[in-house]
């Protein structure tokens, strides 16, 4: 993998064509402004080539997003009230000493990463206890030391953990009505018997299930598959099976 600067990276900005190289020695020569440079864009362009190469080394691309932070810094600083006055007797190798420490800085913490990663990895299968007993533990001996706790007591609240929680209280949640499922059921019994009584085929179910059943009767008088008839208000209801019920169901069978 490279340990190098990809600065061979051709621009094309608003200030400036050609490569990236090039514009950071003329920045540094203060023959462009920094405020005038767009690094935002520049940004963007490494990108898009990291996305034509295919192919991503990480130090390369850290090495330059740490040149690029370093010069987003100086430009922060220059649009800031009074940093002009601040950075206006900075020569351009000052400059160039500032970006190297911080790319010789982050160099120091990779490689100290690098190496804490390799120490970990080579210790992976390895326990160490650090920290020394306590001095309590280390003045007592086992056949003179005390117990502190009732075995007893240990052993109830083990219990207590393996015990196994009491089933919830679902009583209280109703079961979903499907209304295909009443449709199914209302053309079976029709398929048996060509009338019958609502309330002694279907009274025993509770209210939910018998006010879908009735959606399925409005469904199957609305196909002209059943009709149905009630002579008093809350009176019993009797349903008959239609002719073109009749002929549905002869062509299921």
């Amino acid at each position: 993998m490279a340990t190098r600067l990809d600065l061979d990276l051709d621009l094309d900005l608003d200030v400036f064509i050609g490569p990236f190289d090039l514009l950071l020695s003329i920045v540094l020569r203060e023959e462009i402004s920094l405020l005038e440079v767009e690094l935002g864009e520049i940004v963007a362009l490494y990108v898009t080539r990291l996305e034509e190469q295919g192919e991503l080394e990480l130090e390369v691309a850290t090495e330059f997003l740490v040149l690029v932070a370093a010069l987003l810094e100086l430009k922060s600083r220059l649009m800031l009230p009074g940093a002009e006055d601040d950075l206006s007797e900075m020569e351009p190798a000052e400059a160039v000493e500032e970006l190297v420490a911080r790319m010789l800085e982050y160099r120091r913490y990779r490689d100290a990463g690098r190496e804490l990663k390799d120490h970990f990895e080579s210790q992976r299968g390895f326990l160490y206890r650090s920290a020394p007993l306590p001095p309590e533990l280390r003045r007592v001996e086992v056949e003179t030391a005390e117990k502190v706790y009732e075995p007893e007591q240990l052993a109830a609240a083990l219990g207590d953990l393996l015990e196994p929680p009491p089933r919830p209280d679902l009583s209280h949640m109703r079961a979903t009505v499907s209304l295909r499922r009443r449709l199914s059921a209302v053309r079976s019994v029709l398929m048996s018997r060509p009338v019958f009584d609502f309330d002694d085929e279907f009274g025993s179910e509770d209210r939910m299930t018998q006010a879908v059943t009735i959606f399925a009767l409005l469904d199957l008088y609305k196909k002209g598959e059943a009709d149905w008839e009630q002579s008093e208000s809350c009176g019993p209801i009797t349903v008959r099976r239609s002719q073109a019920g009749q002929a549905g169901l002869a062509q299921t069978a």
